[in-house]
């Protein structure tokens, strides 16, 4: 029982003493804190308050000096004034995540991300999204820990740079190590330019875009044994 009045005490120290606020700063306060770490916008704080803007203009600027609001950037609308209490961090919806800093799109760490996941690619020659993504996690190299949906717009910026190549997995060769025909990515040749492994015609393969590339094994009716676009790009 001990235990757990300490707890409640600790959560009720984690509350803002409101006792000085006037009816409009308080009545402004409950609306701003019930929104968490979502906020509130001026706009909808003075519908769901009903105050006069004048008052809810004022009561805002003292709860800021009070310390018992912030002013945040809400990435969806920036030219909003959004706000909620000091005690919360904004939820990533708002911040836009670790891709953002101060509002802004944190593009010198965007950067880095995609430098070294080019590199991963490049020592492993060929990569999956799931094995890039558990990497990025046990590696130690990032303070943050990545979404797959994070890891996947690095790789579609990488693409889209020309710096890697969206393939589907043979079985043989590189791809050994991966299940024939999952989706996989491997550096061109401009992205391993500098004293890295090439993609060279790779990159090119036939199997990355072959319809039937699930059904395809190694002595079965579909065969790279058998197949006359993949002879042709061996013969090349």
């Amino acid at each position: 029982m001990q235990g757990s009045s300490s707890q409640k005490r600790k959560r009720l120290d984690l509350v803002p003493s409101t006792g000085s606020l006037t009816d409009p700063e308080r009545v402004l306060y409950n609306v701003i804190r019930s929104k968490k770490d979502m906020g509130i916008w001026t706009r909808d704080m003075k519908r769901e308050t009903n105050l006069p803007d004048n008052v809810v203009n004022k009561a805002l600027k003292l709860l800021q000096a009070k310390k018992l609001i912030k002013e945040v950037v809400n990435i969806q609308n920036k030219g909003r004034k959004h706000y909620m209490a000091a005690e919360f961090e904004p939820s990533k919806e708002i911040t836009g995540g670790d891709w953002y800093s101060e509002g802004n799109l944190d593009v010198d760490f965007i950067n880095l991300v995609k430098d070294l996941c080019l590199k991963h690619i490049m020592r492993q020659k060929v990569a999956t999204l799931d094995g890039i993504l558990e990497w990025s996690k046990k590696s130690g190299v990032f303070a943050v820990e990545f979404t797959t949906q994070q890891i996947e717009e690095i790789l579609r910026a990488l693409v889209l740079d020309d710096e890697i190549v969206e393939v589907k997995s043979t079985g043989f060769g590189d791809f050994a190590s991966v299940p024939v025909g999952r989706v996989c990515y491997r550096c061109t040749s401009k992205g391993g330019s500098k004293g890295e492994p090439k993609a060279g015609a790779m990159a090119s393969i036939p199997c990355g875009v072959c319809p039937r590339i699930s059904s395809c094994t190694p002595d079965g009716i579909i065969s790279p044994r058998t197949c006359a676009y993949y002879q042709k790009w061996l013969d090349f």
